[in-house]
């Protein structure tokens, strides 16, 4: 493996492992600085936030990495997440708080010029292989952000915003000495409204039948964001977790979950058929979100990991088969569309599950897993309504 590509991908890992240090200590560090009881609400906001900054900036930094070249723009963003990252660590209000997420959420979209990059130099015959290493280094920052963060945490609140700023000064100094320009920077001027977030839905209109197959991804999306919005506060709240067993439980679950994605799909797909296996995997994780919903001890949540991560399954199918909804030549099109959707529930959701957290939470905290699931159920019809394509035409631009 090449160095540069080393350097991509050690910066991914510590990206996702920055993200995942403030999940166990964000409930305690909003009561210390709001001094209310109830923060689902403020964690809804800075989800969102987080969410909305990443939607708009993603091809802006994307647009300047082919104007100015993709280093330059990474290294900028790196300096940029190892100031922010002391900044929040010293940030005595929640209006400081809300501003240094909605900056980390800015330089956390250097993971589209990160994509570029790796487009850059690898032949057509490698990228989906580094593309599946470079998701897959996410996942591996992803289980040991939450955990160090929950250690780091129990010992003062402001540690994880530290030990983030001192993994991306690192990675500052990595790229800095390591790191070539993969391409040489383009004289052309900006699209301006290549900018645009919301431009590649407007094609979605005029393919109505892609409506379903996006609904469906935008369910399977909304879904996830209940997790990173209120796992930590029902952990706190009906278990009486600290910041180490919120971490472990997090990393407990991403173990399970990369398991489950690297070796299940494709034979589950093999044996069940794409539409049969996103209905197991939606069976999968109704049933653990029931479980989880009506536990009454610690150990029933770490028991029930390895089916919630079959609930995984289904997506890679979702994947498959909605390749299959267009033809070849409007598949980067299509991915482009799903991507500015599944930003969108990224936004809306983690504001919905908060708010709907904050009304039970009092008297159950386990009812926001019913609240997944009722989301769930709205996918059933859609995904047995989904009927294969062998061609479309092209579409009117």
């Amino acid at each position: 493996m090449s160095k540069p590509l080393i350097v991509i991908f050690v910066a991914v890992v510590l990206d996702a492992i920055g993200i995942g240090l403030v999940f166990p200590i964000l409930p305690a560090l909003l009561r210390d600085v709001t001094h209310a009881d109830n923060v689902a609400a403020y964690i809804g906001v800075m989800t969102a936030l987080y969410a909305a900054m990443q939607f708009v900036f993603a091809p802006v930094l994307g647009s300047l990495s082919d104007r100015l070249g993709r280093r330059p723009v990474l290294l900028i963003s790196l300096a940029g997440a190892a100031v922010n990252y002391l900044f929040l660590a010293i940030a005595p209000s929640l209006w400081m708080l809300l501003l240094g997420l909605a900056i980390a959420g800015l330089t956390s979209a250097n993971l589209s010029v990160a994509t570029a990059y790796i487009t850059d130099i690898s032949g057509e015959h490698e990228r989906a292989r580094r593309f599946g290493l470079f998701n897959a280094m996410f996942g591996i920052g992803f289980i040991i952000g939450p955990v160090l963060g929950g250690v780091l945490g129990d010992h003062w609140l402001r540690l994880p915003f530290i030990a983030a700023a001192v993994l991306n000064a690192c990675n500052l100094l990595l790229a800095f000495f390591v790191l070539p320009e993969s391409r040489e920077p383009s004289r052309a001027k900006i699209d301006l409204a290549a900018l645009n977030p919301l431009r590649p839905l407007r094609w979605l209109f005029s393919m109505k039948h892609l409506l379903p197959v996006i609904s469906v991804f935008l369910i399977f999306s909304a879904t996830g964001e209940a997790y990173g919005t209120s796992w930590a506060l029902w952990g706190s709240d009906a278990f009486q977790w600290n910041g180490l067993w919120i971490g472990l439980s997090l990393g407990s679950f991403g173990v399970c979950q990369a398991l489950a994605q690297a070796f299940l799909p494709g034979p589950a797909v093999r044996l069940l058929g794409e539409r049969i296996a996103i209905l197991v995997g939606i069976a999968c994780a109704c049933t653990a979100l029931v479980v989880m919903a009506f536990a009454t001890a610690s150990w029933m949540i770490f028991a029930i990991m390895p089916l919630f991560a079959l609930g995984g399954i289904g997506v890679p199918a979702l994947q498959s088969l909605a390749t299959r909804q267009v033809d070849e030549s409007q598949q980067g099109q299509f991915q482009g569309v799903l991507a500015s959707a599944l930003s969108l529930a990224s936004i809306a959701a983690p504001l919905a599950f908060s708010s709907f957290y904050f009304v039970v939470r009092a008297q159950w905290p386990g009812a926001i897993w019913l609240s997944v699931i009722a989301l769930y159920a709205l996918s059933v019809p859609l995904v047995l309504g989904l009927r294969f394509r062998e061609a479309v035409p092209a579409a009117a631009t």
